[in-house]
């Protein structure tokens, strides 16, 4: 079995995580939630297992690289990353209802990276400006942050949610968390996702230089990045100085991870330096 076989078969196993998850929302049995739990666990492994094969493989093909180079690659971190990280935030609030919500994106980044005509999933070899040492610490880093964003922008719909049911009428909002535990969690999210963003900009910096002789080109990717960062950053400056919370902070939360999509995706339709990363 190549890894890319079993990166597809991780697909319908993040889909079936969020199948299970679903049903334990809507039909509220806890069979559902440790189905759902188990299934995304045993995808986490298969997408990790998956890019260890094609590491290995990359080395027996002779190009020897980690597999975080092109869309294929970082898509299917960023599925995994997404549901690892879920997995944590599961066990801390005991609630697997928000499962519904998160594993759904891990899926459909891996079916798109699966499924997709213009995505390859061939190994291919580094063009040169990726040749470097920081090409690991900056792409992990970066969907570190991108997978934190996109649970706290699942945690922020659940929140407008349950805030919408003042009256606590609807009996699917009924076993959602608390909306003081949502917006709590979606504040914690935030800040891990945006330590590892600022980091990743700053790995980003210092590789742009060596790759291209300066820290800062304004290149669509990095502009974006930079303009994804001071969304977060005003959200968190709004929270800590200002003392908004609640429904403003998830506005400001699904707004940014918009941004996010479009730093990773959007751009790509742009003529830049970072053109090599649609591929």
């Amino acid at each position: 079995m190549t890894s890319s076989n079993l990166l597809s078969i991780t697909t319908f196993i993040f889909g079936a995580a969020a199948f299970f998850y679903f049903a334990h929302w809507i039909f509220k049995k806890q069979l559902f939630g440790r189905l759902g739990t188990w299934t995304a666990l045993i995808g986490a492994v298969g997408n990790i297992t998956g890019l260890i094969m094609r590491w290995v493989e990359s080395y027996r093909m002779g190009i020897g690289h980690a597999p975080l180079s092109n869309m294929y690659e970082s898509l299917v971190f960023f599925a995994g990353t997404i549901v690892i990280i879920y997995l944590f935030i599961e066990r801390k609030s005991k609630n697997a209802i928000i499962g519904a919500f998160a594993t759904p994106i891990a899926f459909l980044a891996l079916a798109y990276a699966s499924m997709s005509p213009n995505i390859s999933d061939r190994i291919q070899p580094l063009v040169p400006a990726l040749k470097s040492n920081w090409l690991i610490a900056h792409v992990i880093t970066c969907f570190l942050g991108y997978a934190a964003f996109a649970i706290a922008f699942s945690i922020s719909i659940m929140y407008l949610f349950k805030r919408r049911d003042v009256q606590k009428t609807s009996s699917l909002l009924s076993h959602f968390p608390k909306t003081q535990v949502l917006d709590e969690l979606n504040h914690q999210m935030i800040m891990f996702g945006f330590l590892f963003l600022s980091i990743g900009i700053i790995t980003g910096s210092v590789w742009a230089n060596s790759a291209w002789g300066s820290y800062w080109t304004w290149d669509p990717k990095e502009t974006w990045s930079l303009i994804t960062w001071f969304i977060y950053a005003t959200l968190l400056h709004a929270r800590m100085m200002r003392g908004w919370y609640g429904k403003r902070i998830a506005y400001l939360s699904i707004i940014g991870f918009m941004a996010v999509l479009f730093t990773y995706f959007g751009v790509n339709l742009l003529p830049g330096l970072h053109s090599y990363g649609q591929v």
